[in-house]
């Protein structure tokens, strides 16, 4: 018995999506299937070579523009060729990679996965008519939130710790723009996803052992990039609840998307609103929510 899939995405043909990342992997499946249910979607990458050859695969409308989460310069001027958008997808991301720094000084991984995209959020807030959707992981659950230390200046680094703290950032951002959408009387959504274990590029970059391990999990367990792009794409078109979380139904490992939990860190208001303040200041977006 099948679930909800591409199938079963509405006619989308009046509609603009932006989809960060999607040179490969889950962004590249995400922009096919709204591209193919009738969207314009604009292809924010990094890598524009790696788009078009991505865009010739899909039937439909996309636009390529360039876009580096690793240097807010370049969110910022990506954001003011954007008019207006129905949604937004925060699905870039790099994983456990080896210690470096973003072009503002960030750590890597969580100044692409989580101040990138929140500064991204900020500035197209007012452009943005209907949902946000950020991509999180089910390694949020052994993620942890310093907020003394956010980008690994003072504690040993963890590539896996990293990588996981960025996907609990991106859960408690998704919850804490729902309850401001909700209390400035907004009726857009914050949405999260996760692909379960997907077989994705991105797991082929941690340049360490793990790589090896991952190649095996890709080829042997891990659904592919078109069945774990489904969460995000019914977040993204579907009747998703106000700040809902959806996976895949089988053990949030593979399946057809479903809402799913996310722990409990991942709800503590008080963090959320700190780590706000904190993105607020570290990226100087100046992230306001008004009623529509």
């Amino acid at each position: 018995m099948g679930g909800w899939s591409t199938s079963n995405i509405p006619d989308l043909t009046d509609k603009t999506y932006i989809v960060t990342g999607a040179t490969s992997g889950l962004g590249a499946a995400t922009a096919r299937g709204l591209a193919e249910a009738g969207a314009l979607v604009i292809m924010a990458c990094r890598n524009e070579i790696k788009a078009q050859a991505v865009a010739k695969t899909i039937k439909g409308r996309v636009q390529i523009r360039a876009l580096d989460l690793a240097d807010l310069a370049s969110v910022r001027a990506f954001a003011d060729t954007v008019e207006n958008a129905h949604g937004l997808i925060n699905n870039a991301g790099v994983m456990a990679v080896p210690y470096s720094r973003t072009a503002d000084g960030f750590e890597m991984q969580i100044g692409t996965n989580f101040l990138g995209h929140f500064a991204l959020t900020g500035l197209l807030m007012d452009r943005i008519s209907e949902r946000v959707v950020n991509v999180s992981s089910i390694t949020h659950y052994i993620g942890r939130i310093d907020l003394e230390d956010l980008n690994w200046e003072h504690r040993a680094y963890s590539r896996f710790g990293a990588y996981a703290q960025t996907k609990l950032a991106l859960l408690l951002f998704t919850y804490e723009l729902q309850r401001r959408l909700l209390a400035a009387g907004s009726a857009k959504l914050s949405v999260a996803a996760h692909p379960g274990y997907a077989a994705t590029e991105i797991n082929s970059k941690t340049q360490n052992i793990m790589e090896q391990v991952i190649d095996l999990g890709n080829r042997l367990i891990a659904q592919s990039a078109d069945m774990g792009a489904l969460p995000t794409l019914f977040a993204a078109t579907a009747d998703a609840e106000p700040g809902g979380y959806y996976g895949p139904a089988r053990f949030n490992w593979r399946g057809y998307p479903i809402p799913v939990a996310s722990n409990a860190a991942s709800h503590d208001e008080k963090v959320a609103a700190q780590l706000w303040e904190l993105a607020e200041e570290l990226t100087g977006v100046d992230f306001q929510v008004r009623p529509d």
